[in-house]
């Protein structure tokens, strides 16, 4: 048996405010844990001994040696707020009663900033700055959003900026999708999973409803299969197409149920789901090496395995800043397509092919559940009952049977994934994947980012604010060029083919955000976080009616390890200003919702760009009424790119 640590990932801060401490770490034992929070100003301890859940610590065990934990505090004392507060963790492994505590000095030497001798967090009475950021592959070898967003936390501590300065600390890091890549695994990361599984003691899991279609009977012998590693697209089940002259000229007689292009690594276990959790949030299990390369791999696999080996060596050198970045911000979550699977959910003939199959339904259901333990979980817990965790605790010691895809296709139904932070502004989350305006009149076409019902909810979250922090993980205003071209393919009966999933691709869900927007008690100024997209931009956005709308502030950040193919966007950024300049014909032809939108240029890019490439993380700061007064894109290659208002650029649209 080789020795782990004890701990394995964390802590990563989640839901923290002035009565409550939420946190998330993986263990290798079941832990009691002892928490420490220290006000500076205070200087007063207030100090907890964790058990069980009813003393706010709830425990999952996955493995023998893989335990997930839940810290969830109610606080004796509030916290203040625009001051530090330092903390302390200690375990030690429930088992052993007489060992000694361990604290995090030792189970993770690396996590604290220079002259502190434990982690730290800032609540801020308002919200001055954010950090966000999507998209995070491990392979796509340009570097790492979150390395550099560490580097901007360590100034506060170097002497480039003061940690009491409540200017300019940010309040959260708010990760709008992507924080996986459950559909697109590089060669090496894969076989460095299934080396861990068994290390970890995870246990197998039969893949009913698979038999000889994909010839595997279980997820030891998928393990083992020939076509396990960059050929799992072949495992992957497909459905009859529907007859036409357009699915019959571009895209055969038969097609995958899992549409992404990169799918020969497709994750298809819980235990890989985890595993893969942890790997990208922790530098602790990555010194137990691979086992090398798989064997039987053509060479032109071997060769792809070689140079992806090193990215995602690349990629874990950043981990330790990673994991210490994670302790000392509260960290917002939320789902998009590729944390599941590419495309999830974008139309209802996908849905219908995906989970009317047994094995898609598996794989898809057992990605959302690893969302729900590693991600989902923290962002609210009290949305997820006693009575589901059970459940998902009885899957985890048993994967497989009856039970498991019966509380998949429960988490499938499930309804409580948005939730709200009450920062100033308060940052409300939206759920733009499971609650779905689903087309009538066609399986084809893309469904609304969001229903009627879950519209109606979130107006009824924003009335009366005076200001929000909105996250939409795909852009609610995005190009408008890039979303005349997804309506061509949709209209053509094409829209996987071009992701064609945007918030002006519904009618109803269009007509019914906008509404929202117009609303006479809606918010006064509206800052949209936005991702998905793999590149960043800007929007100011005005809405014009019988009375002035409000103030939008359209942001995306993409992404976090991820970029769009230079040439293209190059292309498409030159195209749609010069197709919907001001002065264009097109735009004035095209022009449907009144709005005015006003483009930010990111400054030192080539003369006219206003589409920005390149790996990094978002920093908006903000003035007392929530507006922002800074935005920028700090890049992994160091530079800082701020984007600025061009009022003469401003369109109607």
């Amino acid at each position: 048996m080789t020795e782990l640590p004890l701990l394995l990932a964390g802590p990563l801060l989640r839901r923290v405010e002035r009565g409550r401490f939420v946190a998330w770490l993986a263990t290798s034992q079941p832990c009691d844990l002892k928490l420490t929070l220290c006000a500076q100003e205070e200087r007063a301890e207030q100090q907890y001994l964790l058990q069980s859940r009813d003393d706010g610590l709830t425990h999952m065990q996955a493995g023998q040696r893989l335990h997930l934990l839940l810290v969830d505090v109610a606080l004796a004392t509030e916290l203040p707020c625009d001051t530090w507060v330092s903390y302390q963790m200690a375990l030690r492994p429930r088992d052993e009663a007489t060992a000694d505590w361990q604290t995090l000095a030792e189970l993770a030497p690396d996590l604290c900033y220079s002259g502190r001798a434990t982690p730290g967090f800032r609540l801020c009475s308002q919200v001055r700055s954010v950090l966000h950021g999507s998209c995070r592959k491990p392979h796509h070898g340009a570097g790492d959003g979150l390395v550099t967003a560490d580097k901007l936390l360590a100034a506060h501590f170097n002497g480039a900026a003061a940690p009491d300065d409540h200017d300019t600390w940010p309040a959260a890091l708010v990760m709008t999708g992507d924080q996986i890549y459950a559909d697109d695994v590089a060669g090496p990361l894969l076989r460095r999973i299934h080396h861990l599984i068994p290390l970890l003691g995870l246990p197998d899991e039969p893949l009913a409803g698979v038999g000889d279609e994909v010839r595997a009977a279980s997820a030891s012998a998928l393990y083992q299969h020939p076509d396990c590693y960059y050929h799992r697209d072949r495992l992957l089940p497909r459905t009859p197409r529907n007859r036409g002259l357009m699915n019959v000229l571009f895209r055969g007689a038969e097609k995958p149920v899992f549409t992404t292009a990169n799918a020969r690594n497709h994750l298809i276990t819980l235990s890989e789901m985890l595993v893969m959790y942890v790997l990208v949030w922790s530098p602790a299990l990555w010194r137990y090496g691979t086992g090398g390369m798989p064997p039987g791999l053509s060479q032109e696999d071997q060769d792809l395995y070689r140079q992806q080996q090193a990215a995602v060596d690349r990629f874990a050198d950043g981990l330790p800043a990673v994991q210490r970045l994670l302790a000392h911000l509260p960290v917002a979550m939320i789902f998009d397509d590729h944390d599941i699977t590419d495309d999830w959910n974008l139309t209802r003939g996908w849905e219908e092919s995906a989970y009317g199959h047994p094995f898609s339904h598996r794989v898809i259901g057992n990605a959302l559940l690893a969302y729900l333990l590693c991600q989902g979980w923290g962002n609210a817990p009290d949305a997820f009952p006693a009575e589901l965790l059970q459940r998902v605790a009885n899957t985890l010691k048993l994967p497989g049977g009856e039970e498991h895809d019966k509380l998949l296709t429960d988490l499938l139904r499930f309804d409580c994934w948005h939730y709200t932070w009450n920062l100033n502004p308060p940052l409300v989350v939206a759920d733009c994947r499971t609650h779905r305006w689903r087309s009538e009149s066609s399986a084809d076409k893309p469904s609304g980012l969001m229903d009627w019902e879950a519209l109606t909810d979130l107006q009824h979250d924003l009335k009366g604010l005076p200001a929000v922090l909105l996250v939409s993980s795909a852009p609610i205003f995005g190009v408008k060029l890039i979303e005349v071209i997804q309506r061509m393919f949709t209209f053509i009966g094409l829209p996987l083919m071009v992701d064609a999933e945007n918030w002006m691709s519904h009618k109803g869900a269009a007509a019914a955000i906008l509404n929202i927007f117009r609303h006479s008690r809606t918010p006064g100024h509206f800052v949209i976080l936005s991702g998905d997209v793999h590149y960043s931009f800007v929007y100011d956005v005005e809405l014009r009616g019988r009375l002035r709308g409000p103030d939008i502030y359209q942001i995306c950040s993409s992404g976090l390890s991820n970029s769009f193919p230079e040439r293209l966007l190059a292309t498409l950024d030159h195209l749609n200003r010069w197709l919907y300049s001001p002065r264009s014909p097109l735009n004035w032809l095209t022009r449907r919702r009144r709005m005015r939108v006003i483009p930010r240029k990111p400054e030192g890019t080539a003369h006219g760009r206003r589409l920005l490439n390149g790996a990094g993380i978002g920093l908006v700061e903000l003035d007392e009424d929530g507006v922002p007064t800074r935005i920028c894109q700090h890049l992994a290659d160091g530079s800082a790119v701020d984007f600025t208002r061009r009022e003469q650029e401003s369109r109607w649209r």
